[in-house]
């Protein structure tokens, strides 16, 4: 079985119901000048609870689609809009899954 794929970006925007942008910044060398880009790339990510507000960094799951667009979903917070989240505080959006 296939793992998913997780990327970890920035919320942009949270004006949709239940459903937040995420961009997700890469830094690639250009293949002729060799002069280092970045490459910017928008996912929308289902939020369940509405908790992802804009500023905030998070973890997104690749999953099955949820909609036309949707095919991510937030995993963690791992920043609130600039603060770090302190180790014991709870920010895990998706229970884990139990391997057995």
């Amino acid at each position: 079985m296939r793992r998913r794929q997780t990327r970890t970006g920035t919320v942009i925007s949270s004006k949709m119901d239940k459903t937040v942008v995420v961009r997700v910044d890469t830094l690639v060398q250009h293949p002729l000048y060799k002069r280092t880009m970045r490459k910017i790339r928008r996912f929308m990510a289902h939020d369940e609870g509405n908790r992802c507000q804009e500023g905030d960094v998070v973890l997104i799951e690749e999953t099955r689609p949820l909609s036309r667009h949707k095919r991510w979903v937030v995993k963690k917070i791992l920043m609130r809009g600039g603060e770090r989240f302190s180790p014991g505080e709870e920010t895990d959006l998706v229970p884990e899954e139990k391997e057995g």
